[in-house]
């Protein structure tokens, strides 16, 4: 009897925390859920040979965790360009549809923290954060505390499923979050998204439950049966037990057309205080997943998709100064130093000014009332000068000329808005950010290297350049006070580890200018090797498709400098990986040297068997069409904007039946 009770109790707790996290109906009192909750947690610890990890019960926390493994993304998980005026959004969508009339889906956008859930067999085994976009943290421990999600799915479910989402509290337990911790005489949260980030980085699970963290999902990723729509995404996700956004409270819509698109904006702009949850603006993106798939993706964020931000909150403050700060890459950054001011759930005491021009364009000068706005409720930026205010001794900001660390005359390519000091080997701010750059963690990851270890570093002449790190005696470290025979056996642990990172964290951490890990990764596949890439024009590297010209003027005029030539020589001499990982040689060449964009859907084959079946043949496949693309795999339902664009540029246009006769002859 007490057997089958267990399996009555744990059938019953998934249905109410069903009915009242996503239904949003609840069928008993909470006083009630909680007494059945406490008979399940009974009658499991009588029975101990019942466990099931997906009981009810293990969403209480089960003690400490050590640390959270990092796992890489099945797909790039990237952030959304955004906007802030409807020119922009609607100079977006044309360029989306290009004289197609699409369908699209309006979402509010949750100031939270981005989840991807994997199921496996249709049970919940990870949860990664965003991290980097090639890897994030699995937060399952704390995920799984999240009531509103399904730890199984049911039967009709695929066996394999990756939905992505955002992590959030309400208002209400936020401040019941903040309101307890301040009991407890412990320091409070700044902000929702702060507390989301926080808690799922908290080591005790157990603590989490108790926060009572609301997610709503938005995205689904399977192989097994691929969506046609968004829309029918969210409506199968609904079914299959997940937190979705509302249609009935219109914190969603489907299917709509622009003017529909441009309302739900006005209307949550206006209403947004309204929600039990904050907001930062709404997503827009397009319904049909083959035009999605047609659309791509830049290296940064999807073609498809778009983050518009409302208006942000802002409030008047002093400019007591402004600072120059010399970046990694020698870009001088001036920052404001203000008043303090409280905005948008923080203090405020400095401000980003970002470059020389955005100081003219301003007028600034010290002591002048300016109007703070968190440009996208995140950063703070000043936006306007309350000139009327500005008092008779206020003194004119100039921008300066040399930098602010080495002295160096700053130079300013005709092309860009920055400010650089280009005394990269002798600047020891630069010195400095590049080897904690080189050590992070995105990059290669060499434990025991905090900024006050290359400080002494640095100011003891023992480490200029990462390739200098290679080379460190234990009597070079014994110099570092704080380091010991413990010490220096973690970092060295730690500097034979890096041996072992792949060629493009390795490219990564040489903290090339616009050559972010996404670019990186781009470039190994397509170069595949250092000396290959050291051999590369700019037009080679423009011909790279993510590549812009932007990313392949400054890459190749870093190719060109023999210091980080021979800095490459020197970090391939201590062993580090200088090629991407082996290529499976091609069945055949009929397809080498084309460019495929796949559009569609097919009869014989998925869009992944195409794909996979162009690289196997000597072709490669790009995400959009552009004029590096050689051929166009039309299938079903592509827009007829993709067509109107390759026949614009000349692109070849095959479909199916002819693609199987090109490489007929090779199967």
């Amino acid at each position: 009897m007490s057997i089958e009770r267990i399996h009555q109790l744990r059938k019953a707790l998934h249905a109410h925390n069903r009915h009242y996290y996503v239904d949003d109906k609840p069928t008993i009192s909470d006083a009630a859920f909680d007494r059945l909750l406490d008979e399940l947690i009974a009658l499991e610890a009588e029975f101990p040979d019942l466990f099931d990890p997906n009981s009810p019960t293990q969403r209480i926390g089960g003690g400490l965790i050590d640390q959270f493994e990092t796992v890489s993304h099945r797909r790039r998980m990237l952030s959304l360009s955004n906007t802030y005026n409807k020119d922009e959004l609607d100079a977006f969508m044309d360029r989306a549809e290009q004289g197609d009339n699409l369908l699209w889906d309006c979402e509010l956008k949750y100031d939270g923290v981005a989840i991807a859930l994997w199921y496996e067999n249709r049970v919940l085994t990870r949860a990664l954060t965003r991290g980097d976009g090639q890897q994030g943290d699995d937060v399952i421990a704390n995920v799984r505390t999240i009531r509103s999600l399904p730890l199984k799915l049911p039967d009709d479910a695929p066996d394999d499923l990756e939905v992505r989402g955002e992590i959030f509290f309400t208002n209400d337990n936020f401040s019941a979050l903040n309101d307890r911790r301040e009991s407890l005489d412990m320091p409070t949260f700044a902000n929702p998204r702060n507390a989301a980030s926080g808690s799922l980085k908290t080591t005790d699970a157990t603590e989490v439950s108790k926060r009572k963290l609301s997610a709503l999902m938005y995205h689904a990723i399977t192989s097994d049966q691929p969506f046609a729509s968004h829309a029918t995404a969210m409506d199968q996700l609904r079914l299959w037990g997940f937190p979705v956004p509302s249609l009935d409270k219109r914190w969603s819509e489907v299917r709509v057309g622009r003017s529909d698109v441009h309302a739900f904006l006005s209307n949550w702009d206006e209403a947004r205080h309204q929600l039990p949850f904050a907001i930062d603006g709404a997503v827009i993106k397009v319904d049909s997943m083959a035009e999605q798939e047609a659309l791509g993706f830049t290296a940064k964020s999807p073609r498809w998709a778009i983050a518009y931000k409302f208006n942000s909150e802002a409030a008047l403050t002093v400019l007591n100064g402004v600072s120059f700060q010399v970046g990694r890459t020698g870009a001088i950054t001036p920052v404001a130093h203000l008043e303090p001011i409280w905005l948008s759930g923080t203090v405020v005491q400095r401000a980003s000014l970002h470059n020389a021009d955005q100081i003219a364009k301003l007028d600034l000068h010290v002591g002048d009332h300016v109007w703070v706005e968190k440009g996208g409720e995140i950063i703070p930026k000043i936006t306007k000068v309350a000139a009327d205010k500005r008092p008779v001794t206020a003194e004119k900001v100039h921008f300066i000329d040399f930098c602010p660390d080495c002295g160096s005359r700053l130079i300013k390519n005709a092309n860009e808005v920055q400010h650089y000091c280009d005394n990269d080997l002798n600047c020891s701010t630069q010195v400095k950010s590049r080897l904690a750059h080189f050590v992070s963690r995105k990059a290669m990851d060499i434990d025991g290297l905090g900024s006050e270890t290359i400080d002494q570093l640095v100011s003891k002449g023992l480490a200029r350049r990462p390739s200098d790190l290679y080379n460190l005696t234990d009597i070079q470290w014994r110099q570092l006070g704080q380091f010991k025979e413990k010490s220096i056996e973690n970092v060295t642990k730690g500097l034979a580890s890096s041996l072992k990172i792949p060629f493009e964290r390795v490219l990564f951490s040489l903290g090339i200018r616009h050559v972010g890990g996404t670019v990186a990764g781009m470039l190994v596949e397509a170069l595949e090797d250092m000396d290959t890439l050291l051999a590369a024009d700019e037009p080679t590297l423009t011909a790279i498709d993510g590549v812009g010209p932007m990313i392949a003027t400054s890459l190749a005029a870093w190719l060109q400098v023999d210091s980080n030539v021979n800095e490459v020589r020197r970090l391939s001499e201590a062993g580090l990986l200088m090629h991407g990982e082996k290529k499976l040689q091609p069945t055949s060449l009929v397809l080498a040297g084309k460019a495929f964009v796949v559009s569609g859907v097919f009869t014989d084959f998925t869009r992944d068997e195409l794909k996979a079946s162009i690289v196997a043949h000597g072709g490669r496949v790009v995400g959009s069409i552009s004029g590096k693309t050689d051929v166009l795999l039309a299938g079903k339902g592509m827009g007829p904007s993709k067509l109107a664009k390759a026949t614009q540029l000349q692109i070849t246009i095959i479909n199916e039946a002819t693609y199987q006769t090109w490489i007929g002859s090779t199967d």
